[in-house]
């Protein structure tokens, strides 16, 4: 159940996240490689059919699951994927076509972005977080990109949690705002929601 954020649940959710980006970022080279390895696997398993839709994706930074083999893998079986533009802030992200050789430049918020391109509507999303609850519900940066963004779409893309076993809490106190994830893969499996499918 959602509710109205308090001041109190802004406060917890603003430490919670700085507390999970710490311990994401303190993650060695071999374990995040490791981890993001697994991940992938469970991606492939859990959703065969992403090869068929237009997939969005997140650029890795600050530790995230590194998703780019998986993608790249996608693309080889002939599928299409897109990352994320902030054309406005508070208005719902675009994206646009990725491959390997496409040139990226950082966005206001530091994230390599693509400059050209088509724009395309995803039709499944793979999105990092900060930590996410037994409700699929996500903790992401704050900024409210992706929530915007899924309410937005018609019909709603596959939204695909993708995350570390350590960042699942109780709760993240959602908002009357937050939307569920449909299904969260970390490195011991895929745990599915509401309508996930394949």
């Amino acid at each position: 159940m959602t509710t109205e954020t308090r001041p109190d649940d802004r406060e917890f959710r603003q430490k919670l996240r700085r507390e999970m980006i710490a311990r994401r970022q303190a993650l060695a080279v071999a374990e995040l490689a490791t981890r993001s390895a697994a991940i992938r696997g469970h991606l492939d398993a859990a959703f065969p059919a992403l090869a068929e839709r237009i997939v969005g994706f997140c650029w890795p930074v600050q530790n995230e699951p590194d998703l780019l083999p998986f993608v790249a893998a996608l693309r080889a079986r002939g599928g299409r994927v897109v990352l994320p533009v902030v054309v406005r802030p508070g208005e719902p992200l675009a994206f646009r076509e990725w491959w390997p050789e496409q040139p990226l430049q950082p966005d206001r918020y530091d994230i390599p972005t693509p400059t050209d391109g088509d724009f395309l509507t995803p039709q499944a999303l793979l999105l990092p977080v900060n930590a996410f609850d037994a409700g699929n519900h996500r903790l992401g940066y704050g900024g409210g990109f992706f929530d915007r963004t899924l309410a937005t779409l018609a019909p709603r893309p596959l939204a695909i949690g993708v995350g570390f076993d350590f960042q699942r809490v109780d709760s993240i106190r959602p908002a009357a705002h937050d939307l569920p994830l449909d299904a969260m893969v970390t490195e011991s499996g895929c745990h599915r929601a509401n309508r996930a499918n394949d």
